[in-house]
């Protein structure tokens, strides 16, 4: 589908219920609604205590007012229209929409990876746990736009849940399924949003069940792989308070140089480190000081580009989604097969100007923009959108949620590099 233009009917709504809206007449308080089943294996916790279906935060968010999907269609208006171009193939445009739910503000990216000298990357730090503004992670590559990414370990070691590839760097962090909805592009520029597992293997040590790699959580049964990206070892925080029935293993140039029962903390990786849980644990105890390793990994179908979210709300051009009760800042990135572009899409939340989005909401949205397929990556404070304005400057056009921008692990970035003449 195209993207088409925004309606402009003028708004219709009265001033008074506007305002009740927005200030949360229509929205009661109440628990988060039950995480969506696709994608939600890979958080630490319930909704209170750690990254949810919605957000890192894990915060609950206000529920929305149970109106039929006909009545919000009737009653939508849209304002507060405007946009630009950003570089060659990049539009940047944003609008507020009311209806019986209230106003959001939504804020649109369109790419069209066609263009020559535009490039979508994933965007991080040296090390994957590192955080940072969006801003400044995508200062690194002087990119020209981008939005924050994927669900991170919020409370504790600060790395991605998730999928991540780096045209240049390669894989950087991987579960072998659990948090494996995934927007990606492969070698042949094509994008795509599925699930994205990680394969691994210990060549002479094939029951070696290699779950992990670069992840805040070791699966239980599972082993972990820890590169120089992660930085240094995390000792127990990887395998979730567990000390006993573990094992730590260290491989440098395909030989294997130590194997303890214990894990270490705060030493620099060196090499290769292999955490072990449970029958992982076992299966590393048979890795015998001073023999060979041969580990590698990868994901399937070698993309070029990766990066996961939750919840895929749109796939097919139909709404997949199931949540539409908790409101929340949004983010999510969507592909609009007839055209090839790629949708970024921010929608603010948490704030009496905008109410955010239920992630049903979200997936209509994307359709409405003329997405096809649609991934929600991390929402409430992480939900951020940076882009040039007119004059060329960088800057963020959303209104994050916490008031500035929160640290991030990761991003999706638009970069361009002008052709040679």
């Amino acid at each position: 589908m195209a993207l088409g233009p925004l309606p402009s009917r003028p708004v219709r709504v009265l001033a008074a219920l506007a305002a009740s809206l927005l200030l949360g007449a229509a929205l009661a308080p109440g628990q988060p609604a039950r995480a969506e089943g696709a994608g939600t294996g890979g958080g630490r916790g319930p909704a209170s205590s750690g990254p949810s279906v919605h957000s890192s935060d894990g915060r609950p968010g206000p529920v929305a007012a149970p109106v039929s999907r006909a009545r919000l269609a009737a009653s939508a208006t849209i304002s507060r229209r405007a946009g630009w171009t950003v570089a060659p193939g990049v539009t940047y445009r944003r609008w507020d929409r009311t209806d019986a739910r209230g106003t959001l503000r939504a804020h649109l990216l369109t790419a069209d990876l066609a263009t020559e000298g535009l490039a979508l990357d994933y965007a991080s730090f040296d090390l994957v746990r590192q955080r940072g503004p969006l801003t400044s992670l995508l200062a690194r590559d002087a990119a020209v736009a981008g939005v924050n990414g994927d669900f991170f370990d919020i409370d504790d070691t600060g790395a991605p849940l998730g999928v991540g590839r780096d045209r240049q760097i390669g894989m950087r962090n991987a579960p072998a399924y659990g948090w494996n909805n995934t927007f990606s592009i492969g070698a042949d520029g094509t994008p795509r949003i599925g699930t994205l597992a990680m394969t691994g293997s210990v060549a002479e040590r094939p029951r070696v069940p290699l779950t992990n790699v670069n992840s805040p959580t070791v699966r239980p049964g599972g082993v972990g792989v820890y590169t120089r990206g992660w930085g240094t070892t995390a000792g127990r925080r990887v395998t979730d308070g567990q000390r006993r029935h573990v094992r730590e293993v260290v491989v440098r140039r395909g030989v294997v140089r130590s194997n303890e029962p214990v894990l270490s903390q705060g030493q620099p990786v060196t090499g290769l480190v292999l955490v072990g849980r449970g029958a992982g644990a076992d299966a590393l105890a048979r890795m015998r000081v001073g023999t060979r390793a041969t580990i590698t990994w990868g994901l399937e179908g070698a993309p070029a580009v990766a990066i996961s979210g939750s919840t895929i709300v749109l796939s097919d051009g139909v709404v997949t989604a199931r949540d539409d009760r908790e409101l929340h800042p949004r983010t999510a990135v969507g592909i609009d097969r007839d055209t090839g572009d790629v949708l970024l899409l921010v929608v603010d939340g948490r704030q009496s100007f905008s109410r955010g989005a239920t992630l049903v909401e979200l997936g209509r949205m994307m359709r409405r923009l003329g997405a096809e397929d649609a991934l929600n990556l991390d929402g409430g404070g992480s939900s951020t959108m940076v882009a040039a304005n007119r004059s060329g400057v960088v800057g963020v056009r959303n209104s994050p949620s916490d008031g500035a921008e929160r640290p991030v692990p990761n991003g999706l970035e638009l970069t361009y590099t002008p052709p040679a003449p």
